[in-house]
């Protein structure tokens, strides 16, 4: 092979090498932009109090139950939803009756509270346009604080599932347990469906998250965008209350929520699952995009 051959094969190698080292570092930035929103995210003293409240919610009930029945059997506690007249029986009750109670209100508001913080916050405190001088782009910028808000809501969602387990453990016997339809299952076999309970619950905010970050770029004060998203969340879940609406219901986000207790039956029923993990990606889908269009074409100016 000539001189010139060899120069030649070596450039054409040198051309393929660019591409590669570019998407290299197209890589290695994103990694590093979603690991200081990570960072900026859990080190304030907002998102550790609303973790705090979470974690507490389970203890609260934990004792309230414990209280109630003063050990005795929970068949003479009346009526109530399934899971709260086990949790005496099993500790493992504990925790879907702890993912039951924060989903329709705190576990949303405390990603209603994050999300709708997420741009608007940055342009409050004057970050913004810094963030945007870097080589991130309104489009990466944008995935990455949703990717951050949906970090939050596993975060939490586990948060509220261990400490209830926690507290399950302390104040009440584990072992095999009785799902609702009335079967035994065993206790590794029940862990795994907390397990995966809690994994539907946080796919059940990813609807509140994109509108809550679609509200984020519509204003530049953090504290009007958290407000707003809260008040939305509240309203809906009042209107989805309202029996003259049944026909707009099914279309409401938070209409098929407590659908993860179907995973407590044997055999699990996957219809209002389906539902309603369809419906989230709806959200996601329609208010990720109006969040695209309006961040791309926003005037930054702070």
């Amino acid at each position: 092979m000539s001189q010139a051959e060899v120069g030649a094969f070596k450039g054409r190698g040198e051309l393929r090498d660019q591409p590669q080292t570019a998407r290299s570092r197209r890589t290695t930035f994103r990694a590093t932009l979603f690991r200081n929103e990570l960072h900026t995210t859990f080190r304030r003293w907002r998102t550790l109090a609303l973790l705090a409240v979470l974690a507490a919610v389970p203890i609260l009930v934990g004792i309230a139950v414990k209280i109630e029945t003063g050990g005795d059997s929970p068949s003479s506690s009346g009526g109530g939803p399934a899971f709260i007249s086990q949790i005496t029986n099993n500790g493992l009750f504990l925790v879907f009756t702890a993912l039951a109670a924060t989903l329709p209100f705190f576990l949303p508001m405390s990603i209603g509270v994050i999300a709708g913080d997420a741009i608007a916050g940055e342009a409050n405190a004057g970050t913004l346009r810094y963030l945007l001088v870097a080589p991130a782009g309104r489009t990466r910028l944008l995935l990455t604080k949703y990717a951050t808000v949906m970090t939050f809501c596993l975060v939490a969602t586990l948060v509220v599932a261990l400490s209830a387990l926690t507290v399950g453990a302390v104040l009440f016997p584990l072992g095999d347990l009785t799902t609702i339809s009335g079967t035994q299952i065993t206790f590794a076999e029940g862990l795994g469906r907390a397990l995966l309970i809690a994994l539907v619950v946080a796919a059940s905010l990813t609807g509140v998250a994109a509108l809550g970050l679609f509200v984020s770029t519509l204003t530049n004060s953090g504290i009007a965008a958290m407000a707003t998203t809260v008040g939305l969340l509240i309203t809906v879940q009042i209107l989805d209350q309202i029996p003259q609406l049944h026909a707009l219901q099914p279309y409401f986000f938070s209409h098929y929520w407590l659908s993860f207790a179907d995973l407590m039956r044997e055999p699990v029923y996957w219809d209002d699952l389906v539902k309603n993990l369809g419906l989230q990606a709806l959200y996601a889908a329609v208010f990720g995009s109006a969040a695209w269009a309006r961040f791309t074409a926003k005037d930054i100016t702070a």
